[in-house]
């Protein structure tokens, strides 16, 4: 590893090949659990220190960013879901999204370009990889896959519910999911929509 926290280790064709395949599985998991609907936001937070089974921030790998965000595009595209990534602390977890996805839900853009130790790999992925990237310091998107503890919380609807999946890791980083749901308000007398909602 360089000086600077930043992976000088390749990884195996094998090893990024487990890890899109790992991804894969739990976002088609959580997917179909959560019952998303096309033009909704599906936010991802990524440590690729974590998934290297080092401590968070201290081992960014590109290639592993990379091949993570490629296998969350692929899904997000083919299912028509807006794919949010998370930064890293050191952009006060601001999020890259494409520019449609910015305007359709008024987010306000901000003035910057991840890199792998100021943003980190996945959302250096994520801007390199997207049609029109664009940086937003906020967002409340309507569920979100958190692979290495990164804390999405932040940006999800008020309302999370914790979707459990199968995939519980990917390589050494934790794997929590939520969707979101309407808040619930009346009383006693109200009535509701289905949970489906």
């Amino acid at each position: 590893m360089g000086a600077d926290g930043i992976s000088t280790e390749k990884e195996t064709n094998e090893q990024l090949e487990e890890i899109r395949s790992r991804v894969t599985q739990a976002a088609e998991e959580f997917l179909q659990a959560a019952r998303m609907k096309p033009g909704q936001i599906l936010v991802v937070g990524c440590s690729s220190s974590e998934i290297a089974s080092h401590r968070i921030g201290s081992f960014s790998s590109g290639e592993i960013g990379q091949a993570v965000f490629g296998a969350l595009q692929t899904i997000a595209d083919r299912d028509g879901l807006y794919l949010a990534a998370q930064c890293c602390e050191h952009l006060n977890r601001a999020l890259i999204v494409e520019e449609e996805a910015a305007e359709r839900y008024g987010l306000e853009q901000v003035n910057v370009v991840p890199q792998l130790k100021a943003g980190g790999s996945f959302a250096t992925a994520a801007w390199t990889g997207m049609k029109n990237p664009v940086a937003v310091e906020r967002i409340a998107a309507h569920g979100g896959i958190d692979i290495g503890d990164t804390l999405i919380g932040m940006h999800l609807r008020p309302v999370a519910v914790p979707v459990r999946i199968s995939v519980r890791e990917i390589g050494g980083a934790h794997v929590t999911c939520a969707r979101t749901r309407l808040k619930y308000i009346g009383g006693s007398r109200a009535a509701y929509l289905p949970e489906a909602q």
